[in-house]
């Protein structure tokens, strides 16, 4: 068998059609090569469930880890939440195979590493850890997710506080930092506080408050080395631009209009299709 390619695909958020098209724009072999995705994987696109179908039959060549959407949608399910109109979520709540879906979904981190420099997270690292304490902080999380009593942590996930890390931090303040920095974080204070109001580009920002709050890839982690990188969703607005090869943004806004990104692992090259 020969050695296929790995590909990391940005936010997919059911959009079906455009996964497709990307991945046939690059040949991708279902057999042969791999598949990670950045999180965000349903909702508000027009096909969520086809979307998790085909992206469970590639079983081992496919890998993922949770967004803010993917967990939306399992606290949906457990009757925590209410799904909105414009997640167009229906389908797949009434599916005849969705515990199925949902039980292979929960299964999957909130950090994990992807080759031997790179994590991937869907909002990014929190400049205060390290790529080994992120793992190991996302498999905290990942306890939970996988056990019978899921739907009980689901229920107190929700919320802004803490908003700043302590080792200290303990049970369900502690799980909520770690699902709120690895799935919602955009900009940080200096002292490492997590801003939850901006979504916007961080050229918008504005210059009263610039210096203050950061993109979290632009505060700088010692933890962090030159030669480790992270690949990250979730912050539409970027369109990836970091201006840096070391945090790769794969989302690229495709279910706003704009594009959907493949990021070739082998060759670190980017192939994009537009809405």
């Amino acid at each position: 068998m020969s050695q296929g390619n790995t590909y990391v695909v940005g936010d997919i958020q059911g959009c079906y059609d455009g996964l497709r098209r990307v991945l046939d724009k690059v040949n991708f072999d279902e057999v042969n090569d791999r598949l990670f995705a950045v999180g965000d994987l349903v909702a508000r696109g027009e096909d969520s469930l086809s979307t998790l179908r085909f992206l469970k039959s590639l079983s081992n060549n496919f890998q993922s880890v949770l967004g803010n959407h993917d967990l939306h949608l399992l606290s949906v399910v457990n009757g925590i939440r209410k799904a909105k109109k414009s997640d167009k979520l229906a389908p797949l709540l009434n599916a005849s195979d969705l515990s199925d879906l949902v039980d292979w979904l929960r299964k999957f981190p909130l950090a994990m590493k992807i080759d031997h420099r790179s994590v991937m997270i869907h909002a990014g690292l929190y400049p205060q850890w390290s790529i080994e304490q992120s793992l190991s902080l996302s498999d905290e999380v990942s306890t939970i997710l996988r056990s019978d009593t899921y739907a009980d942590f689901l229920g107190r996930m929700y919320g802004n506080t803490p908003d700043k890390w302590s080792e200290n931090l303990k049970g369900e303040e502690r799980l909520r930092f770690i699902v709120n920095a690895c799935t919602r974080m955009r900009f940080v204070y200096d002292d490492g506080t997590l801003d939850f109001d901006n979504k916007s580009h961080p050229s918008a920002v504005s210059h009263s408050t610039s210096n203050i709050i950061m993109p979290w890839f632009k505060r700088k982690n010692t933890q962090l080395s030159s030669e480790q990188r992270v690949v990250f969703g979730h912050w539409a607005a970027l369109s990836g631009q970091t201006n840096s090869l070391q945090f790769i943004g794969l989302d690229t806004g495709f279910v706003w209009g704009q594009s959907m990104t493949l990021l070739n692992l082998r060759n670190s090259s980017l192939v994009a299709i537009d809405a």
